[in-house]
C-alpha cells in the first residue's frame, strides 16, 4: 500500500544552517515515528513559503545515511493571505502496510498550529 506521511516545521531565520537543521529535524522525526526505510520511499516533496530563499531544504535529506537515491524535489507554497510564514512542509510517499489512521504525521515548532489534532513528535537523538 502507498501512503503519504506529512510533516511541517518553521524556521526563525532565513539562513542555510537554520533551514537545513530544521528540515533534518523534521525528516528524522517523520522517519523514526513511522519506521520508514529509504528503500520504501517513492519520493519526497518539500515545499516552502515564499520567505524561505537561503537554500533548498532538500539538501537536508542528503545528510541522512542511506537516503542518497530517494528522489526529492522542492517547490513553493501558494501565497495564501495570513498563512503561517517561514514554513517548510514535507510529503513523503511511502510503501507501507500501516493503516491510514496509524500514520504519524509530524508538526514541529510553530507548524503545530497547522494541524494540532495530528501534531505528534518523538525524541530523536541528533
Amino acid at each position: 500500500m502507498i501512503r503519504g506521511v506529512r510533516g511541517a516545521t518553521t524556521i526563525e531565520e532565513n539562513t542555510d544552517k537554520e533551514i537545513i537543521c530544521k528540515t533534518e529535524e523534521l525528516l528524522q522525526n517523520m522517519i523514526k515515528s513511522n519506521n520508514i526505510m529509504a528503500e520504501d520511499v517513492a519520493q519526497v516533496l518539500i515545499s516552502v513559503t515564499a520567505d524561505i530563499t537561503a537554500c533548498f531544504p532538500a539538501k537536508a535529506l542528503r545528510n541522512l545515511e542511506g537516503w542518497d537515491y530517494v528522489p526529492v524535489m522542492c517547490t513553493k507554497e501558494i501565497a495564501v493571505p495570513n498563512s503561517l510564514p517561514s514554513c517548510i512542509r514535507v510529503m513523503m510517499t511511502v510503501n507501507t502496510d500501516v493503516s491510514q489512521k496509524d500514520i504519524r504525521h509530524i508538526y514541529l515548532h510553530e507548524a503545530v498550529s497547522l494541524r494540532p489534532d495530528l501534531a505528534k513528535t518523538i525524541s530523536v537523538d541528533n
